[in-house]
C-alpha cells in the first residue's frame, strides 16, 4: 500500500477483512454493553472476558439492573476475572447513572470521565462505540501500535511518553470517516492483540509496515519500551479454613478496601501467632491440630503472596460470636452465590 493512504484507511480496510465482528458486545451495541465491555477488558484478553460478559448481562441486563444489585452478587458475578477495583467501580458507576443520569451512561466526555472507573480511554471508548463519536483511545495496544508505527521511545507509562501518543492517535482520528469511529475504536484494538502483538508481531502481513518506523530502523523487538523492572516484594500469610460439624465453611469478608476488597475470603493473618490469637479469640477448638496444607502462591501488581493454608474440621464460633455482616458459615454449595478470589476458590475446590 502507498505511504499516501492514511493510517486510519489502512486500518479500516484491514479492520474490514480481518477484524472481529461477532463479539457479544457488538450484537446489540448499546452504551451499557459497550461500558461494561471496556471494563472487563481493562488487564484482561477478549477470550477470557467473553463468558464472564455473557453471565454478567444474563444477571443484569441493564444499567438500573446493576445499580439495584447487592455488592455480593456483583462480585459473585465478577469473582475470577481479578482486579476487583473495576466490579467495585462498575457498581458505584452505575449506582450514580441512576442517581444523576436518569438511568443511562451520559453522551458527554465530562460526565462519563467523572464517573469511577472510566478513565481518558474508556471514555473515548464507549463514546465512539456507542455513538460513533469522534474520540481517540490509547489502551495498551494502541500505545503500542503507536509506538512502533511513529518510533517513540520511552516506557508509556510516563507522562512526557503519553502526552506524545495521545496527540498522534488525536491526529489519526482526522482521517476517519464519520459513521466509522466505532469501527475504527474496534479496529485499533484488534490490530494491536492479533497482528501489531506484544510478541513475534505479523509485520510480513501488516498493512501498516511501509509506514512503520520501527520496521524500517529494525526497531520492532524493542519498542514499545520496557517498564523499568523492578523486584517484586514476598510476603507470608496465614489462612484458616474452619468446617463446622455440618461441613460448612467460615468466610470473612475482606475491608471496602485493600487486597480482594468486599470479598469474601478465609480468615487471614499475616503471622502464625496472629492467626492463633484470632482463633483463641473467636473459635471453640484446637488449633495445634490443623492440618497444613500446600501453600498458595498468589502474585499481585505489587507484590506476591505466599499463603499458608491450615484446615481444622468441626469447630464452633464462640457463643458471643454470631454471623453477621462480615463472618458467616457458608455451604459448600452457596458459595458459588457470593464473590470469592480465585487462588481461594481453587483452594475450595468450587
Amino acid at each position: 500500500m502507498s505511504r499516501a493512504i492514511p493510517f486510519a484507511h489502512r486500518l479500516l480496510a484491514w479492520f474490514d477483512r480481518h477484524g472481529r465482528h461477532d463479539l457479544p458486545w457488538q450484537h446489540p451495541r448499546t452504551p451499557y454493553r459497550v461500558w461494561l465491555s471496556e471494563i472487563m477488558l481493562q488487564q484482561t484478553q477478549v477470550a477470557t472476558v467473553v463468558p464472564y460478559f455473557l453471565r454478567f448481562v444474563e444477571r443484569f441486563p441493564t444499567l438500573p439492573d446493576l445499580a439495584a444489585a447487592s455488592t455480593d452478587d456483583v462480585m459473585a458475578h465478577w469473582a475470577g476475572l481479578g482486579y476487583y477495583a473495576r466490579a467495585r467501580n462498575l457498581h458505584a458507576a452505575a449506582k450514580a447513572c441512576v442517581a444523576q443520569h436518569g438511568g443511562d451512561l451520559p453522551r458527554d466526555f465530562d460526565a462519563l470521565h467523572a464517573l469511577p472507573g472510566i478513565g481518558r480511554s474508556t471514555a473515548g471508548a464507549i463514546l465512539a462505540q456507542a455513538w460513533n463519536d469522534r474520540f481517540p483511545i490509547l489502551d495498551g495496544n494502541v500505545k503500542r501500535v503507536l509506538a512502533r508505527f511513529h518510533g517513540i521511545a520511552g516506557w508509556p507509562g510516563l507522562p512526557a511518553v503519553e502526552k506524545r501518543l495521545w496527540a498522534l492517535a488525536e491526529t489519526h482520528l482526522h482521517d476517519v470517516p464519520d459513521g466509522r469511529l466505532a469501527d475504527y475504536t474496534q479496529a485499533q484494538m484488534d490490530f494491536g492483540a492479533t497482528l501489531c502483538a506484544r510478541a513475534k508481531p505479523a509485520c510480513v502481513v501488516c498493512p501498516q509496515q511501509d509506514g512503520c518506523v520501527a520496521r524500517r530502523d529494525g526497531l520492532v523487538d524493542v519498542l514499545p519500551t520496557s517498564r523499568p523492572s523492578k523486584t517484586l516484594p514476598e510476603r507470608e500469610a496465614v489462612a484458616l479454613w474452619l468446617e463446622n460439624a455440618d461441613g460448612e465453611i467460615l468466610l470473612q469478608r475482606r475491608p471496602e478496601t485493600g487486597i480482594w476488597a468486599s470479598l469474601w475470603t478465609l480468615p487471614q493473618a499475616d503471622t502464625d501467632a496472629g492467626m492463633r490469637d484470632w482463633f483463641a479469640h473467636e473459635v471453640q477448638g484446637h488449633y495445634d491440630s490443623a492440618e497444613e496444607l500446600p501453600v498458595v502462591v498468589h502474585t499481585f501488581s505489587h507484590y506476591r503472596l505466599h499463603l499458608q493454608p491450615l484446615r481444622v474440621r468441626r469447630v464452633a464460633l464462640r457463643g458471643r460470636v454470631r454471623d453477621n455482616d462480615d463472618l458467616r458459615w457458608v455451604a459448600r454449595g452457596e458459595l458459588a452465590k457470593l464473590g470469592l478470589p480465585a487462588p481461594i476458590r481453587k483452594l475450595l475446590g468450587n
